[in-house]
């Protein structure tokens, strides 16, 4: 069976282990829906798939791929193979997803779909994978190797960087020249990684790291970071203890402690007292009495 002007329209949705097919002709109608194994044997099925829609004289340009990557083993295979790949970027074909279904969900099948209908009607706007040689994709792969490291770095010290912020902020100031991303940095890290250790390093250790390091001026720069790590600047701020009474001032020795006022009860106590003394004696001598 072959399409009326000869050309393929190929969606495929990869993932890891699998890819959705989509082939379309060039007025839109889907010609066959499939799912492909990862590796050699989808190839391999792949090419008999698009060679059942082409005449025998068909030349492998006329089938159009459009895929959300622009690397990996499948492309190459697809590029060497003499097929037109685009690679687009992911949020690109989820905004032509968006065009091509109403309800906007989100399936391999429709990907599929998506994609095939995205090359045949806005290839002009896509931008087809390059053939590159062996040495090209072998700086490809080291180049974004490289990227990656970096950015993984950047987000270590961040998150270092944070915490030292909370935990450990004279540190900031004392690892600032070498940087956080430093051997020599990571290595005191390790050595002293609380104030209280910190404040504790000696120049020898300190210049014994930085010339691992092969940091210049060490003789310099160690006793300029003992001094970041003194005991009074390493030390973790602490929260403020809540407010206390003032102290009251210190009694003297001399003064005695006041006793209450009581002027009319020593006087009637006395007064009981005497009658009590003269009861006392008249029951003694009756006859006085």
């Amino acid at each position: 069976m072959e399409t009326e002007a000869g050309v393929l329209f190929v969606g495929d949705d990869w993932a890891e282990d699998h890819h959705d097919v989509e082939v379309q002709d060039q007025h839109g109608r889907v010609m066959r829906i499939t799912r492909l194994p990862e590796g050699v044997d989808g190839m391999a099925r792949f090419h008999e798939l698009v060679a059942g829609f082409l005449a025998d004289d068909a030349d492998p340009g006329q089938v159009l791929v459009c895929i959300e990557t622009d690397r990996g083993p499948w492309v190459r295979a697809l590029v060497a193979a003499g097929y037109q790949v685009f690679g687009v970027n992911p949020k690109q074909a989820a905004r032509h997803r968006e065009l091509v279904s109403l309800s906007g969900a989100k399936s391999d099948k429709g990907d599929a779909h998506a994609l095939a209908d995205m090359v045949r009607t806005r290839r002009h706007q896509l931008r087809p994978v390059a053939a590159d040689s062996d040495l090209a994709e072998a700086v490809k792969v080291v180049a974004r190797a490289h990227q990656t490291l970096i950015w993984e770095r950047t987000r270590h010290m961040l998150r270092l960087r944070t915490a030292l912020r909370e935990y450990f902020p004279a540190a900031l100031d004392a690892y600032q020249p070498l940087t956080l991303t430093g051997t020599d940095t990571l290595e005191l890290l390790a050595k002293a990684p609380t104030p209280d250790q910190a404040a504790k390093l000696t120049l020898a250790q300190i210049s014994a790291a930085l010339k691992r390091a092969r940091r210049r001026a060490i003789a310099e720069r160690s006793p300029r970071f003992s001094g970041h790590c003194a005991p009074r600047t390493c030390a973790r701020p602490r929260s403020s203890p809540p407010p206390t009474r003032p102290p009251s001032p210190p009694r003297s020795r001399s003064c005695k402690p006041s006793t209450p006022r009581s002027g009319p009860w020593k006087t009637r106590s006395r007064r009981i007292l005497a009658s009590s003394r003269t009861l006392r004696s008249t029951s003694a001598n009756p006859a006085s009495a």
